[in-house]
């Protein structure tokens, strides 16, 4: 049987001199061996370094014909905040991805194609629907530092670091079932307004927006990392489980 087909955006990394398109392979391997799909990694096609823009070289409809599903991955880069508060960014961005995600994420809602996005992914769905995001969430009275511990061991980084409430009867608590979880934390930004049409799935403590979807189609996208040793933890296993019986509907 020919498995389901899953388009993943790629960040732009510098290494040495060089600018390479890239994606993170413990989400390959969440995609690959949680949702029983085959990734296939897309360009982030903006004007770069050494590329000249692919936004006119690509028809998205065409390549949407031949996938079954889009995964939107995370990154230590962060949405332009021209793309929706109009401000100039003093944070790591990569405005080359954004000009591929953002028409991916409005053909692939369209075409009703399953949609599973994590950390900057949430951030990247919400503002594409016309939402907006705090730019450091540590920053706003009230509200917890959701950010990792750089000095420890990336192992230690992952680990579990506060509770997630799950909002009755969402698709989240339908995937789940239970009404809260542990969750890892490992991200500055998160969601101001929400975008209109969004669903919230999950709160943390202090009120921050950890889960959306969207009702229209199975679209699906959290702030925490499940992707990381996905299948150590059986809430993660159930949530690629779950998009790879999307892709296969």
């Amino acid at each position: 049987m020919i498995k389901p087909r899953v388009l993943i955006p790629c960040d732009v990394k510098t290494i040495g001199m060089h600018p390479f398109h890239a994606v993170g392979e413990k989400y390959l391997n969440a995609v690959a061996h949680g949702a029983d799909a085959w990734p296939l990694l897309l360009p982030a096609w903006g004007d770069g370094t050494d590329l000249r823009s692919l936004t006119e070289h690509y028809d998205l409809d065409a390549l949407l014909d031949n996938v079954e599903g889009v995964f939107l991955p995370g990154s230590v880069s962060n949405v332009h905040p021209q793309r929706y508060r109009g401000s100039t960014p003093d944070f790591t961005c990569d405005a080359q991805r954004d000009a591929a995600v953002f028409p991916l994420v409005e053909t692939a809602l369209t075409r009703k194609k399953p949609l599973f996005a994590v950390c900057r992914g949430l951030q990247e769905l919400n503002v594409a629907l016309g939402g907006t995001l705090h730019a450091r969430v540590h920053d706003v009275p009230g509200m917890l530092d959701h950010r990792e511990n750089d000095q420890l061991p990336r192992e230690q980084q992952y680990d579990l670091a506060h509770d997630v409430d799950i909002t009755e009867g969402g698709l989240l608590a339908d995937i789940l079932a239970t009404r809260r979880i542990q969750v890892n934390s490992l991200h500055t930004q998160g969601i101001d307004r929400l975008a209109p049409g969004l669903t919230i799935e999950a709160r943390a403590a202090d009120g921050l927006v950890e889960a959306v979807s969207l009702p229209q189609s199975w679209a699906l996208a959290v702030q925490w990392h499940p992707e990381w040793r996905f299948d150590s933890d059986p809430h993660s296993e159930r949530l690629f489980k779950a998009f790879g019986e999307a892709l296969r509907a």
